[in-house]
């Protein structure tokens, strides 16, 4: 079976205008501050532009007297701030596979929003996620993927174990007050499902995999599973993309797919039967289905089987089998 994921990171795909500064720094380097206590929540969301605009739309219409939503949703700097605040630092999102983090010190970084992670495997192999982000002055502490025994900060060698603690602070003889155990990094949830690798930024969420399963795709999650989604699958490569465009257009064209492959992919269009193309509606998932033309192969690059599935879940994970 083949199979591609694509997983939008939406920092690529922000208004121009917008430089949102990173979360982690503090705006008083002086200020005694406990982190535990700190939140992702963009100051920018309580301007009072993003909720007038979110008052533009009205989601009861029926979709035969329904309009595209105002340009504002895809231009406007506060209502991107909103969008991070309500939907990417919300729920279950997939941020890599298992195979990545097979074996006890294996890692990866990701990022979402303006929001760096990392996901590793603890010397007694137990899965953990953290903010990616030294404690003392928000350095990265990771790059890309690979295996460590510990995570040292590249600016002042702070050195924190896989299971988040804090193992080394350096030169910091006479400090007052300072608790090395109140200055781990900070985690996030993480679960699997499958192949995949998700997280969620909010504290108060169970991991069981029943429980993710069900929130992260629904009444959908049969059907993914059916189809060999959750199946062993290997890693083959990874390939990145800018795209400078609003993260919601991406989303619209992904969406129509039924609509404007027979005019802008017509070699694909030539493999797939598109009078059988269905899209059904889960909670949290659109499935797009069609039935393939031929089987026979004319060359390597053919598409094996003889029906696509294309799953989309909200708000930027996609999946075509």
């Amino acid at each position: 079976m083949e199979m591609a994921i694509t997983v939008m990171n939406v920092a690529t795909l922000q208004p121009k205008p917008l430089r949102a500064k990173s979360p982690y720094l503090l705006p008083n380097p002086r200020r005694v501050f406990n982190f535990k206590a700190s939140s992702l929540h963009n100051p920018q969301v309580s301007s009072i532009g993003a909720p007038t605009l979110v008052g533009q739309f009205d989601p009861t219409i029926p979709i035969e007297r329904a309009v595209t939503p105002p340009s504002s949703w895809y231009t406007d700097p506060s209502f991107y701030s909103l969008e991070l605040d309500a939907l990417f630092y919300r729920g279950w999102q997939a941020a890599g596979y298992t195979e990545q983090i097979k074996n006890p010190g294996e890692f990866f970084t990701c990022r979402l929003g303006n929001a760096e992670f990392v996901v590793c495997r603890d010397g007694d192999g137990k899965l953990q996620a953290f903010h990616n982000v030294c404690r003392h002055h928000a350095s990265l502490l990771a790059y890309g993927s690979g295996r460590k025994s510990c995570f040292v900060c590249p600016y002042h060698g702070w050195t924190y174990g896989l299971d988040g603690s804090l193992l080394k602070a350096t030169r910091i003889t006479g400090i007052q007050n300072f608790n090395e155990h109140e200055f781990g990094l900070i985690s996030v949830k993480v679960a699997t499902w499958g192949p995949f690798v998700l997280l969620n930024m909010e504290q108060d969420v169970d991991s069981d995999t029943d429980i993710v399963e069900k929130e992260w795709l629904g009444s959908s999650s049969e059907l993914l599973s059916n189809n060999g989604v959750d199946s062993s699958l290997s890693f083959v490569c990874r390939r990145d993309y800018m795209i400078e465009c609003n993260w919601k257009v991406f989303c619209d064209n992904y969406l129509d797919g039924g609509y404007h492959v027979p005019y802008a992919h017509k070699g694909l269009a030539s493999g797939l039967n598109l009078d059988h193309y269905s899209t059904t509606i889960y909670e949290k998932v659109s499935i797009q289905k069609c039935e393939g033309g031929s089987t026979e192969r004319t060359n390597d690059y053919d598409r094996l089987g003889s029906k696509a599935l294309y799953a989309f879940v909200y708000p930027n994970f996609m999946i075509n089998r």
